[in-house]
């Protein structure tokens, strides 16, 4: 009875606001002050109609929130695209490649952001003192955001999705997107919680991009699709503070001998070099690795393209938790999984086209060493 008493009451309050011009909702024009993910208090108005993305993944968390008709500019790095490229978020909106150009890769030119005219600058990968000379010379507010993960900063994530989602009036998308995203890591953690340490797999994994593309020694020491599933990474012992990925030596990954080796494929950008990591594995240094002599090498969608690439992080730990436990996952397929989790996020189902394109259908297969 309460339920039906509150529904009436919030119609009826509805319709007396609309015939009074009251508008309940917010609109262009309206504005909140809002702390951003560096602490700064910025005043924005609210449920802009025209923004900017600056820095890595910035626009691929827009797009998460499906406000991608409020960008009306881009940096060089949005415009230009690869036939190899597996940003999801820029294969599913091609119209990102039309739009002006703001600045270039981590330069951002205020005379040209100035003249296009946004009304707010989204950013990504900064500091204080950087967003504040940015604003002061645009006279246009930045708020700076903090990326965040799905582990260790994933509370920065959510964070950041709300106050993305709270500007933009997206915030019911931006609850469902971080729904989304417990949901999936709960799934994952309630099919291999229950794994003992010493039944844990121990992998590594060789590719992984880290401010460019690398061969087979870049990895990743807090490899995330690792953490979802309960693998023992190899390369944990080498992590540095404040250091998520880099090179390690090739006598370290033939002194851990893992059980297992995933390929990042976003290395294939370096096969015309032979200098991907799949490429290099293949050398005869690394043929007594007990993982290269069982056929224990698979294929991974790219883990960082313009930073970590959140939808195709829970696609990779979907397939490795297939492939190391099959009984747990026996109701998963891993690119109809993938497919569920591009078309939820960024609104289309890319499997197909980004692996064909991307990475010669080798994502989600066994790799031939010979």
């Amino acid at each position: 009875m309460f339920r039906s008493f509150s529904k009436t009451f919030f119609l009826g309050f509805m319709i007396v606001s609309l015939l009074a011009g009251i508008c309940v909702f917010p609109v262009s024009g309206e504005e909140t002050t809002i702390t951003d993910g560096l602490g700064r208090e910025v005043t924005v108005p609210l449920n802009p109609d025209s923004v900017i993305c600056s820095g890595a993944g910035c626009l691929r968390y827009l797009t998460y929130l499906q406000a991608q008709d409020k960008v009306i500019a881009v940096d060089a790095l949005e415009v230009n695209i690869s036939p190899d490229d597996s940003r999801a978020y820029r294969l599913a909106n091609p119209q990102f490649g039309d739009l002006p150009i703001f600045g270039e890769f981590r330069k951002d030119d205020p005379e040209k952001i100035t003249n296009i005219g946004p009304q707010v600058i989204f950013k990504t990968y900064t500091n204080k003192d950087e967003a504040n000379q940015l604003q002061e010379k645009t006279g246009i507010p930045v708020v700076a955001l903090q990326y965040g993960d799905l582990v260790d900063e994933y509370e920065d994530m959510q964070k950041t999705l709300r106050l993305m989602g709270k500007i933009l009036n997206k915030e019911n998308r931006a609850e469902e997107v971080i729904s989304f995203f417990n949901e999936r890591k709960k799934d994952l953690s309630d099919r291999t919680k229950d794994v003992p340490d010493a039944d844990k797999i121990s992998a590594y994994v060789g590719g992984v991009g880290c401010a460019g593309s690398h061969g087979l020694q870049g990895t990743s020491f807090a490899y995330t699709p690792f953490q979802l599933v309960a693998v023992k990474n190899v390369a944990a012992e080498s992590a540095k503070p404040d250091m998520d990925c880099g090179d390690v030596a090739k006598e370290s990954i033939i002194g851990w001998d893992p059980d297992m080796v995933f390929i990042d494929l976003g290395s294939q950008q370096l096969k015309s070099q032979g200098a991907d990591a799949l490429s290099e594995l293949k050398k005869p240094e690394f043929e007594d690795m007990k993982a290269v002599k069982n056929g224990d090498v698979y294929g991974l969608l790219s883990f960082n393209w313009y930073t970590t690439n959140q939808e195709s992080v829970l696609a990779d730990a979907y397939y490795i938790g297939k492939l190391l436990y099959p009984e747990k996952f026996s109701d998963i397929d891993p690119v109809s999984e993938a497919d569920e989790i591009y078309e939820f996020l960024v609104g289309k189902k890319l499997f197909s086209q980004i692996n064909r394109d991307g990475f010669e259908n080798l994502a989600f297969t066994k790799l031939s060493m010979q």
